[in-house]
């Protein structure tokens, strides 16, 4: 048996190497997850610090008053009726066109486009849209559906602006939801007699929907915290009136004239009181980010409650 100069035998300098090696890996591993946890404690503090003085500054401003009033050059009449309407009709637009669109993009890239060159070119340009600047978006609309189509600056302008934006992010949740359905329900469902359209409408989208109505929702709150793209294309800062209802008393009930109506929405009403100089108009632009940020929250609580009650009904 051979012995090495230290007197341990090859087999022992061997188990000491690895023992120490492998030390050596947890100490490293260590030492990254510490760094993680204190880069996560550091972002998260200071994420929590700004949301806690928004709110300890603009909480005690938000009453039914601030909620059901125009905007108003004097600090303590000012409210966000406006706004909030306008936010509201600007999502509605937005989720009409992106989330059927989105979803009917996702599942053909999954299921039905043939895998050649041209769907791939498709596929990495819908990966990198959803990483580009939102003011990129709001500048295509300037040009193509304000000036170039003549829509003006109205919100069916802001709603399709908008749904651009989200559109890779609902495209790549629904692929991903459709992905994650195991192949044997595809496989069982063929088995049985059913066609791809019948797979599709019958086992596969309905197996996906967690995860598209996940994506989609996520989607949304972020649109309505979108500020540039509305700049961009020409939204109003100060607006004393509220577009036409969607719904009317006479027949057909529906109208679609506030669609190419002015609008303003409550991060432009946010940014509009924040860049005045004085103190009252501050706190209430902190008072809109808690309102923006409520909507934000309830959208995602939303999201997480739909999941949660969509993937027990399957378990069932």
């Amino acid at each position: 048996m051979a012995v090495t100069s230290s007197g341990l035998t090859a087999a022992e300098a061997s188990t000491l190497q690895a023992v120490a090696a492998i030390n050596s890996a947890k100490r490293r591993d260590l030492f990254v997850a510490g760094m993680g946890v204190f880069v996560m404690v550091v972002s998260m503090g200071l994420l929590v610090a700004l949301i806690g003085d928004l709110v300890i500054r603009g909480v005690g401003r938000v009453d039914y008053d601030f909620l059901t009033s125009y905007p108003s050059r004097r600090a303590e009449n000012a409210g966000i009726l406006s706004a909030w309407v306008g936010s509201i009709l600007v999502m509605l637009v937005t989720a009409f066109l992106a989330v059927p669109l989105g979803v009917m993009a996702g599942v053909y890239l999954e299921e039905y486009a043939p895998k050649n060159w041209i769907s791939n070119i498709i596929e990495i340009n819908v990966a990198n849209l959803a990483g580009v600047p939102s003011i990129i978006y709001g500048l295509l609309a300037l040009g193509f559906f304000v000036y170039g189509l003549d829509l003006g600056k109205t919100i069916v302008v802001a709603g399709m602006t908008l749904a651009l934006l989200i559109l890779p992010v609902v495209i790549v949740s629904t692929r991903e939801a459709v992905r994650s359905i195991p192949k044997i329900v595809k496989e069982g469902a063929y088995g049985l007699g059913a066609d791809k359209w019948q797979v599709m409408w019958n086992y596969i989208i309905p197996a996906a929907r967690p995860g598209i109505m996940t994506g989609a929702i996520v989607g949304l709150s972020r649109a309505i915290g979108e500020t540039a793209p509305i700049i961009t294309i020409g939204a109003l800062t100060f607006i004393a009136f509220l577009p036409g209802s969607p719904i009317t008393g006479t027949f057909p009930f529906i109208s679609f004239d506030w669609l190419f109506e002015g609008f303003t929405v409550l991060p432009i009403q946010m940014f509009n009181w924040i860049s005045r100089p004085q103190a009252a108009f501050h706190v209430n632009a902190a008072a809109t980010g808690v309102v923006l940020m409520t909507l934000t929250f309830s959208l995602n609580g939303i999201a997480i409650w739909i999941r949660y009650r969509l993937r027990k009904q399957m378990r069932n």
